[in-house]
């Protein structure tokens, strides 16, 4: 991840570098210094190089012909002193033994940044690349979310009713936007909402994030809202007395409830990675395998194979995310985020099933579905 971004010598300097202990330092995208990965806790770190600068020396009478240019090599070291949990980075910047910049990072820099990419070469014209950008327009078109969001109302009216499905479609929607908002909390760019037959929604953003705990807001916000979706839903039954309201405070309950199991790439699986490959690296693994094995145990037993796909996916996320763990760009949680974020998803998946519970036991055989699906 990039922890540290400074100018020197006008051009920048670029420090990346993981909790594993690895560093490495650029100058204008030229690597000048690093550090290998180390099992020891060292914390401050020194990085010594040289830069060479070209003058220009004119003599008394100024002619292109007697204007002389040399090269000399300038010391340059910056010091580093990073504490992971909670994140801090000191720094200071020296050159030619004299201090030029010094500062402090915390998270909340991390959230923000944009980290730096180096610029690719241009390619000759292929049809590769005009497919490639073709498909990048068509993805970014309005006419795209139109198209998706006709053909969802088309499936689901076509699998139950007209009702039901602009209810379904009302709450991935509300589900969605949870998410675009807890992006726009961190002042990400967002494409805005697709929904697509037989999946569901998605709510994409055209930047990576930086931070453990953003993926975890980021991946817990659309249950929230769904769960607020259902307690209003519940409050307009109480007032009004009309199923339809009970009906869908119920049903929506199941599906977040649902996208809250710790299975990649569900909103549960985000939230479980995240926690745990805080952890620890090995912990993480562990962790998400069991939950792909708890994936497939319910795709089997309740012929879902719509799951069974999305869990390969998950498997190739896994895979990914246990050979980059030394190399991650993502921040990782410190001790009170793994609790808090473990406390926020426990209590999310209880009010939820508490709403099914509630409906269940009310005698309408309807409104028992949820209940009897969460107990098969």
């Amino acid at each position: 991840m990039e922890l540290l971004n400074i100018e020197c010598l006008g051009k920048r300097l670029r420090l990346e570098g993981s909790i594993a202990g690895w560093q490495q330092l650029y100058w204008d995208n030229q690597l000048v210094s690093q550090k290998s990965a180390s099992a020891s806790d060292q914390a401050f770190h020194i990085h010594s190089f040289e830069l060479t600068q070209q003058f220009v020396t004119p003599d008394n009478n100024m002619t292109n012909d007697n204007i002389a240019s040399h090269t000399k090599a300038i010391p340059v070291r910056l010091e580093i002193d990073v504490n992971w949990q909670p994140f801090q980075l000191d720094y200071c910047l020296l050159i030619d033994d004299e201090q030029v910049t010094q500062g402090q990072r915390t998270v909340s820099d991390i959230e923000k940044q944009t980290p730096e990419v180096p610029v690719a070469k241009t390619q000759k014209l292929s049809i590769v690349g005009l497919a490639s950008l073709g498909f990048k327009l068509l993805k970014s078109a309005k006419v795209i979310k139109v198209l998706f969001a006709g053909a969802s109302v088309a499936a689901y009216s076509w699998l139950f009713s007209l009702e039901f499905a602009l209810a379904l479609i009302g709450c991935l929607v509300f589900h969605e936007y949870g998410h675009i908002r807890a992006m726009k909390h961190f002042g990400m760019k967002t494409k805005g909402i697709y929904l697509i037959p037989f999946v569901g929604g998605l709510a994409l953003s055209d930047e990576r994030i930086n931070t453990r705990w953003q993926d975890v807001y980021i991946s817990i916000m659309g249950p929230t809202f769904g769960l607020i979706l259902s307690i209003i839903s519940l409050g307009l039954y109480w007032i009004t007395g009309n199923i339809f309201f009970a009906g869908l405070a119920s049903f929506n309950a199941l599906l977040n409830l649902f996208n809250l199991l710790p299975i990649l790439p569900l909103d549960g699986g985000h939230i479980l990675k995240s926690i745990s490959f805080s952890m620890n690296s090995m912990v993480g693994l562990i962790a998400c395998i069991l939950g792909a094995a708890a994936g497939v145990f319910i795709s089997y037993s309740l012929g879902l194979a719509l799951l069974g796909f999305l869990l390969l996916i998950g498997s190739v996320e896994i895979v990914f995310e246990w050979r980059g763990r030394h190399q991650s760009h993502l921040l990782p949680l410190d001790r009170y985020g793994q609790i808090f974020s473990t406390v926020w998803y426990l209590l999310t998946v209880a009010c939820l099933v508490g709403i099914i519970w509630y409906f269940a036991s009310s005698g309408d055989d309807m409104l028992a579905i949820p209940l009897q699906i969460l107990g098969s």
